[in-house]
């Protein structure tokens, strides 16, 4: 693949916004976001605050789990006309708790064609199994049918992987690839790489949101896993790269000399220094991305681990 090939934005991502809403005494406020070219939406965004269990972020926190919003019309979603005019359809709120408190909520929005494919899951824990709570797919409709349909046992497929080792995942070739159980439905969807990870809450509950990106209409162009706990990295702190793709350098992983992070050096050492995600888009970012996700995943009372995606 040549280096135009690589860093040629695609026409349309899956993911349209992603925003960060942070708690500020009793309200959420919106501490971060990309919104590409809507402006308009930014605008109304930027304005915008929640109580617990207001719109979208709101009900996150006050329920404490993550939340898919398949359709605003009619719904507790707050922005409805501005993401009308933007042409966002749906959203997926994604808690970050540390213990019984509240870090922030990430946000992502997506708009609905029928050239759109890709897949954001949410994965509950039911009777020792994991099912799936809901999902936004675009227009991968038979590969939702699937998804609705299956169940896993801890340690099968990537949200059962996940929900063993507690840890994010990264599975490629998903249409071929035996240890994806829904690898044919995948496959005829276009699906390619898959990102799992926990998503920690108050309680018992076990959730697992994974990511499924396609080549036409990509999640991201390049994933990331970065560990950071003490027992990894040692009492000096940061963080290593531990797992990544990339569509131009390929596998990122080295196990001989992993890639490392400190503590507010780059985007992930900001992470690393916050504990809350980061939405960051332009010039801020490695060459050949226009924007660029990184989540805290908090256990035990640290950042255990950091995943990130690159568009």
């Amino acid at each position: 693949m040549d280096a135009a090939t690589a860093t040629a934005t695609p026409a349309r991502a899956f993911i349209g916004v992603s925003e960060v809403w942070v708690p500020e005494g009793d309200r959420l406020v919106h501490a971060a976001g990309d919104y590409g070219a809507l402006t308009a939406f930014e605008e109304a965004s930027v304005r915008t605050s929640f109580g617990k269990g207001e719109g979208l972020p709101g009900k996150a926190w006050s329920e404490g789990r993550p939340v898919v919003l398949k359709g605003f019309d009619g719904s507790y979603f707050q922005r409805i006309e501005a993401a009308k005019e933007a042409g966002l359809t749906s959203a997926v709120a994604l808690p970050v708790f540390d213990g019984d408190t509240l870090k922030a909520v990430l946000v992502v929005l997506c708009g609905d064609d029928e050239m759109t494919t890709g897949a954001i899951e949410v994965w509950a824990e039911r009777d020792g199994l994991l099912m799936l709570d809901d999902g936004y797919y675009g227009a991968a409709k038979h590969f939702e049918w699937v998804s609705k349909h299956t169940h896993f046992p801890k340690g099968q497929g990537l949200p059962g992987g996940v929900w063993a080792a507690q840890t994010p995942m990264l599975m490629r070739d998903l249409g071929s690839g035996y240890r994806f159980i829904r690898s044919e439905s995948a496959g005829a969807a276009g699906l390619t790489t898959g990102l799992g990870l926990p998503i920690p809450v108050p309680g018992d509950q076990n959730y697992v949101a994974t990511l499924l990106s396609a080549r036409g209409t990509p999640i991201a162009r390049r994933f990331e896993i970065w560990d950071a706990r003490e027992a990894r990295v040692g009492r000096d702190g940061g963080a290593v790269l531990v797992d990544g793709l990339c569509e131009r350098e390929g596998a990122l992983w080295n196990e001989d000399n992993p890639k490392r992070a400190q503590d507010w050096q780059g985007p992930i050492g900001k992470v690393l220094g916050t504990g809350l995600p980061l939405v960051i888009g332009g010039a801020q970012i490695a060459a050949g991305y226009s924007s660029m996700v990184a989540l805290p995943i908090h256990r035990d009372g640290e950042i255990a681990h950091i995943v990130a995606w690159y568009l």
